[in-house]
């Protein structure tokens, strides 16, 4: 079981990370005007959004997202491997990050770069957390989901506080590179959220085009894809080959919160997402 490795306040995984590489990307990442950032908290449709945006690239052909890894076609900034992958390469990339405001790479504030913000009803992100780091070598093992709730009310989590990260980079909505979406329009409206995408991307697909987008990024579709599902991970962080995709819904912790938590929760929401306006938290 692996514990956190913290830096500036914030709990990162212990494995695959190092405090050198987040010092650097802090000052030293260049961030460039053609790169397109997918930017979240886990467990907020992350995959799911690097599935839809390689798809919207290729025109629907699945050839990319069925031969390359997920975390090498859109690397995570701040790991060791994912570092590697994009100080070396060429081109426009894509780059993901669940980086809090205050650690991402400053170049990206004075940049053209585009950045595709996910949120995500922090109920659900709590719930999915815990049945995904309860079966995970990643971090610090919650016991329970009881135990995880205070965790998560706390920021004692990876990547920290929820509320914290969400404030900060919601100061960014008003920008022309910066696309805000939630998960659960994501989910209610999957083919007009796709399209809104490509606007922002300045890539116009044709209706079959976006008929494959849609196809091949599918929850089912994409939970039998090995270079999506995390599968072919090493075993010493995902015991026994688990497939880490598990539901893929909205509203899955009304299963999960007792009367008590549900009202704990709304009370520590409506304190610290004060003076932001309803209509950015469709879930509420």
């Amino acid at each position: 079981m692996s514990d956190y490795f913290w830096y500036e306040g914030i709990p990162f995984p212990a494995f695959g990370f190092e405090k050198e590489i987040l010092e650097d990307i802090g000052d030293k990442f260049v961030v460039r005007d053609e790169d397109t950032i997918i930017l979240t908290y886990p467990k907020s449709g992350t995959n799911w959004l690097i599935e839809i945006v390689c798809l919207i690239k290729s025109k629907g052909n699945q050839k990319w997202i069925q031969s390359v890894p997920l975390w090498e076609r859109s690397p995570w900034v701040e790991s060791q491997i994912g570092y590697s992958i994009l100080i070396n390469q060429e081109g426009p990339r894509l780059i993901t990050s669940h980086l809090p405001f205050h650690l991402f790479p400053k170049s990206f504030f004075s940049s053209k770069a585009k950045m595709i913000y996910v949120i995500r009803n922090p109920r659900d992100v709590l719930v999915s957390g815990y049945f995904f780091f309860h079966k995970t070598n990643l971090v610090k093992n919650p016991g329970s989901l009881i135990e995880y709730f205070e965790w998560f009310l706390k920021g004692n989590v990876v990547y920290g506080s929820w509320f914290e990260h969400t404030r900060a980079w919601l100061s960014m909505r008003e920008r022309d590179n910066f696309l805000l979406l939630s998960y659960e329009d994501l989910k209610q409206d999957t083919r007009g959220t796709i399209e809104k995408i490509c606007d922002f991307l300045g890539k116009k697909l044709e209706k079959d085009e976006l008929d494959l987008v849609l196809k091949y990024s599918s929850f089912q579709v994409m939970k039998e894809n090995k270079m999506s599902n995390f599968s072919i991970l090493p075993e010493v962080m995902i015991p026994n080959s688990l497939k880490l995709m598990r539901k893929g819904t909205t509203g899955d912790w009304k299963n999960h919160f007792t009367v008590a938590q549900a009202e704990a929760f709304d009370k520590v929401f409506q304190e610290k997402m004060i003076g932001f306006p309803p209509e950015l938290f469709p879930w509420q």
